[in-house]
């Protein structure tokens, strides 16, 4: 049974939450601040976070560079009443696998934590593998990009996209499409999307190498090189 502990200072929010993940079959916990969210971190073994940003005695943000720097195997979907472009791209830096701004849908929210559930406990598990193109080799299982022996070390997400790129080369994706098979689900997000995709970008960047993801305005993006 997966564990999926709510952090919120609201009581009332943390019931919101609670209650679709307990009748989905979940085991639900809760913290009403961040110091208690790092206490429930270390007496137990969680699987998914569901973190707010904005409470007394350590703050989310606090809370994400805890499990950054511990290394914790937490899956952590960010639930804030902050809508700034900056706060998502701060949170997803800090390894949150998604946010949600508030008001929120709790039955999107408890599809957003099935959704992060299956990316990383597939119910039938493949085989480890890579990903070859050209001189681009993607560690699928460990979350690696190798460029002429550079290697760069991504979040979960970043490698879904870079996966899906690298098997559709020089190819238009759409947006939705995008949306729907990395993050697998229906409610397309494009501030999401261009978050991740700027991150992938810089990525890419940092090798220096003539790789680029292209944006085809109105449309999507593609990934292309000069070894196309």
């Amino acid at each position: 049974m997966e564990t999926i502990l709510v952090v919120d200072d609201d009581p009332q929010i943390r019931e919101v939450i609670r209650a679709p993940i307990e009748q989905a079959g979940m085991h639900a916990i809760e913290a009403e601040s961040g110091r208690q969210a790092i206490e429930r971190l270390e007496a137990e073994d969680v699987d998914v976070l569901v973190l707010d940003l904005m409470m007394d005695d350590r703050d989310g943000f606090e809370v994400l560079r805890y499990v950054n720097n511990r290394r914790l195997d937490v899956l952590i979907i960010v639930v804030s009443a902050r809508r700034q472009e900056q706060d998502k791209i701060v949170t997803l830096g800090l390894g949150a696998d998604d946010y949600m701004t508030k008001p929120f849908s709790p039955m999107e929210l408890m599809a957003r934590i099935q959704a992060v559930l299956r990316r990383r406990y597939p119910r039938t598990r493949q085989p480890s593998f890579v990903v070859r193109l050209g001189n681009v080799i993607l560690d699928v299982d460990n979350y690696t990009l190798l460029i002429d022996n550079e290697k760069i070390p991504l979040t979960m997400l970043e490698c879904g996209l870079m996966q899906l790129f690298m098997q559709n080369p020089d190819r238009v994706m759409t947006k939705v499409e995008i949306y729907q098979r990395v993050w697998q689900h229906e409610r397309y997000d494009d501030n999401n999307l261009s978050v991740y995709m700027s991150r992938l970008r810089k990525q890419l960047e940092r090798t220096q190498s003539s790789w680029e993801i292209q944006t085809v305005r109105g449309v999507g993006y593609r990934l292309t090189g000069a070894s196309l």
